[in-house]
């Protein structure tokens, strides 16, 4: 497999503003803890259709959360990180093996409607100020697994977990990393199994990735002089115009 050969069919205009939003959601990412997954769709979806999108993501989310693991290292919860791994390995690879039977159409309402629903369920989980012990955290880390198997943009589940598992700053944005990280592989090795992981995937995958690794430093940086909720509403906004194009693209495939 050939990974220059992936970039045949892709434009240097394009490969700049994939490169581009790469970076941006890397910076997003390091301060709000995500941002990558629900970005990175509204710029793939239009240049390569949606079927390659969650496999690319899944990779390039290896080099970007071990970026952000080791810009964050000395705050990582490794107890509750382990209890999230445990319990979302297997369903974490049930989504992902459900993804695999897409078709382009299909994909695309998948990753539309859960970039739209993703905002609402942040809010929800903020207002709420939802509590959760250890039983709670791994109960809900079932449920994520199926959803970060195959989706995008489905971060905003795991941060709303570990809150209410009672981390918080810095310590939720390490962990999630972490466990990032281990979904990340799961996913990787159930598209390789379905051979989905094509030159295309993984050269484009190593581009974000590597992209992303210098953002998180960047962010760290920034993390104490942005207001949270100023990058936060401005990626709501796009997060849920581009599920939308997604969803009526894929409707309009459908009929």
């Amino acid at each position: 497999m050939s990974i220059p050969a992936g970039f045949a069919d892709i434009s240097l205009a394009q490969l700049l503003l994939v490169a581009g939003v790469a970076l941006l959601a890397s910076v997003v990412g390091g301060l709000a803890g995500y941002g990558t997954g629900a970005l990175m769709p509204l710029v793939l979806v239009p240049l390569i259709g949606a079927e390659p999108v969650v496999p690319i993501i899944a990779i390039s989310a290896i080099l970007t959360n071990l970026g952000r693991f080791a810009a964050y290292l000395r705050h990582v919860d490794g107890r509750r990180a382990l209890i999230v791994i445990s319990a979302a390995a297997f369903t974490t690879a049930l989504g992902a093996w459900g993804y695999t039977l897409l078709t382009n159409a299909g994909a695309a309402l998948v990753i539309g409607a859960m970039l739209i629903s993703s905002v609402p369920l942040r809010r929800l989980a903020r207002r709420r100020d939802v509590r959760i012990g250890d039983t709670g955290l791994a109960a809900g880390s079932v449920g994520y697994g199926v959803v970060v198997g195959g989706t995008s943009g489905s971060g905003v589940i795991l941060l709303s977990l570990l809150m209410a598992a009672g981390l918080d700053g810095a310590a939720v944005i390490a962990t999630d990393a972490v466990i990032s990280v281990a979904t990340s592989i799961i996913k990787i090795s159930v598209f390789g199994l379905a051979g989905v992981i094509t030159a295309q995937v993984l050269a484009l995958a190593l581009l974000i990735g590597a992209i992303a690794i210098p953002g998180a430093f960047l962010a760290r940086a920034f993390v104490e002089r942005m207001p949270v909720h100023i990058h936060t509403a401005i990626l709501d906004v796009a997060v849920i115009a581009g599920g939308l194009v997604m969803i009526s693209t894929a409707v309009s495939q459908i009929l």
